[in-house]
């Protein structure tokens, strides 16, 4: 059984208002009846042009956003028929890594407590187990879990009490995969998480999730534009255009055999993809 199954997503959003008080004229179907599965341990490729659709996607599977129809099954459990306990419960198996290293990180918390937040909110979550029933994780477990996030991507615990402005973007990329981790997740949706960097920055964030999911058992939904990276990282790719899946299958295959026309313009778009 697949870790998620995504069964007929639609997502659709109406126009805006007119600013003069007109009434909303139309509507976007920006997830267009999307079916599709991620089994445990792979990384599923997204890719598709800017305004395909593929942040939308994510954001749904996570019910980050309500669809309008569908139905979208995390390990067993159907996540828009769930109640708000039942979601609260299956969230901490569920993050996301957001493209801006720069605006998803709160600029007035410390790193140490950005990392943290999630330990606190869902702190009656994992310790409830026969050992730990009803104990909190005190502030110094806290800390050191802080401390083993930070060293799994690649910084130490001298950035635990400064902010988010005093690093670099691959830094506070890394620091939000770590705030990413911090409820040990089985699954990730990361969203263009390497687009807002240089490209040696980038190569460096992608090496780190591939080692992350050895070092984690994680499943990964990958969403990019570019075609390199996604043929680099993923186990299968899905290609979205205008809020469908056009085309799904292994990496070689898509790469080295694509069938959907949009897919082959996406290929020949990229010179180092053409050229295999």
């Amino acid at each position: 059984m697949a870790l998620v199954e995504v069964r007929n997503l639609t997502k659709i959003f109406s126009l805006a208002e007119s600013p003069f008080g007109g009434r909303s004229v139309g509507e976007v179907r920006a997830v267009d009846d999307v079916s599709l599965d991620i089994h445990e341990g792979e990384t599923l490729g997204l890719v598709g042009e800017s305004g395909s659709g593929k942040s939308t996607l994510g954001r749904l599977i996570l019910r980050l956003i309500e669809p309008t129809s569908g139905a979208v099954v995390f390990d067993g459990v159907d996540l828009l028929g769930a109640n708000a306990s039942e979601v609260r419960r299956i969230r901490r198996h569920m993050q996301i890594i957001f493209q801006d290293p720069f605006g998803s990180l709160d600029p007035r918390y410390r790193v140490e407590d950005v990392i943290a937040e999630p330990l606190i909110l869902h702190r009656e979550i994992i310790n409830n187990n026969k050992k730990t029933a009803g104990e909190r994780l005190s502030r110094d477990g806290r800390r050191q879990r802080v401390r083993e996030l930070l060293r799994a991507v690649g910084m130490d615990e001298s950035a635990m009490p400064r902010y988010p402005h005093e690093f670099s973007g691959g830094q506070r990329q890394r620091i939000g995969i770590a705030r990413a981790l911090a409820l040990r997740p089985k699954f990730i949706v990361a969203d263009e998480p390497v687009s807002a960097l240089d490209v040696s920055v980038g190569a460096q964030i992608v090496n780190l999730l591939q080692q992350l999911q050895r070092d984690f058992g994680l499943t990964y939904l990958f969403i990019s534009h570019s075609m390199p990276v996604v043929r680099y990282l993923s186990t299968r790719i899905a290609v979205m255009y205008r809020g469908q899946i056009v085309e799904i299958g292994s990496t070689d295959e898509i790469t080295g055999q694509p069938r959907h026309e949009y897919t082959r313009k996406l290929l020949a778009a990229t010179p180092e993809m053409a050229a295999t």
